[in-house]
C-alpha cells in the first residue's frame, strides 16, 4: 500500500515516515510553546479527538495546551465554533473557521483544526482522504488540503501526523 498526500498544487509527496507519529514534533511544540508562553488550542472533526491525545500526552502539556473541542456534526461545527451554516463541512473554509472559532473560544494564541473524508467510501462529492487542516493566529489564518491514500485508519493517523507537523510549523514562524 501507498502512503501519501498530495498538496494544494497535486504534486505527490510520499509521506510513509509520518504514519508512525514521531515524538520530534512534539517536543519541539512543547519546547517552543513553554519558551515562548504561547496557549494552543485543537479543533477535530476527522480525527475525532486522537490530536488532542497525542498533544495532551507531550511533556508539560498542562503548561501550554488549552484544550480541544471534537466537533463532528456539522450543527456542532455551527453552534460552537461559528461555522456559517451550508459551509461545506470537507473545505479550507470550514478548516479555517473551525481553527478560528476554537482559538476565540480557548482563547489561545495558536490553534490547528482537521476536517475531511476518513473514507472508506466518499462523502458529499469528495473522495476518501480528502483532508483540510486549518491553522489560527493573531495575525491571520490558513488551510493545507491533503490527499491521502489508503484505509480510514491510515488516513486519520497520517493527518495526525501532519496536524503536528503543521503546529511545528506555526509556532517556528
Amino acid at each position: 500500500m501507498r502512503v501519501g498526500r498530495r498538496v494544494d498544487d497535486n504534486r505527490w509527496t510520499s509521506v510513509p515516515h509520518l504514519v508512525n507519529t514521531p515524538a520530534a514534533p512534539l517536543t519541539r511544540v512543547s519546547q517552543t510553546a513553554l519558551r515562548d508562553g504561547v496557549l494552543i488550542a485543537l479543533a477535530e472533526s476527522l480525527t475525532s479527538g486522537l490530536l488532542a491525545s497525542r498533544v495532551g500526552a507531550a511533556p508539560d502539556a498542562s503548561s501550554w495546551f488549552a484544550g480541544g473541542v471534537v466537533a463532528y456534526r456539522t450543527a456542532v461545527k455551527e453552534d460552537l465554533l461559528g461555522l456559517p451554516p451550508g459551509t461545506d463541512p470537507c473545505s479550507a473554509e470550514c478548516a479555517e473557521q473551525l481553527a478560528r472559532g476554537v482559538r476565540t473560544l480557548l482563547a489561545a494564541d495558536v490553534s490547528i483544526s482537521t476536517t475531511g473524508v476518513g473514507g472508506p467510501d466518499p462523502q458529499d462529492g469528495h473522495p476518501p482522504g480528502t483532508v483540510y487542516l486549518g491553522w489560527a493566529t493573531s495575525t491571520g489564518s490558513g488551510h493545507r488540503l491533503l490527499r491521502i491514500d489508503g484505509p480510514p485508519e491510515t488516513v486519520v493517523e497520517t493527518t495526525v501526523a501532519e496536524a503536528l507537523a503543521l503546529l511545528d510549523g506555526v509556532l517556528s514562524r
